[in-house]
């Protein structure tokens, strides 16, 4: 199967992953992401939608589960920047992503 990776975030996140070549989409605030992640999810070619944290965390419960029940597209949620604060919980924030990805949490060595 192959699909296309798609993003929905904030307008200058957008931006950026617009110069790198992803198709960006840019919402305000979880209603918006909402709207928009039901119509990507509804495209038959979109394997992936990469998700800003923040507005995921908007969208309503039950749009949401929604979404994560179905295996396709798989919803990837990514960090919201942290402009000019130091990153931390790396690794925590990872390990989430691979327990959600594979089923069962791993240890990084």
């Amino acid at each position: 199967m192959k699909g296309t990776v798609h993003v929905v975030a904030s307008p200058a996140v957008a931006v950026g992953f617009r110069l790198a070549g992803v198709p960006a989409t840019e919402a305000g605030d979880g209603g918006e992401a909402t709207t928009v992640l039901q119509r990507l999810a509804a495209m038959p070619d979109c394997g992936i939608l990469l998700v800003e944290q923040s507005l995921l965390d908007g969208v309503p419960g039950e749009a949401r589960a929604e979404l994560e029940r179905s295996a396709v597209p798989l919803v990837v949620p990514i960090p919201a920047p942290a402009w000019g604060e130091e990153a931390r919980g790396g690794e925590d924030y990872i390990i989430a992503l691979l327990q959600r990805a594979i089923g069962y949490r791993v240890r990084l060595q």
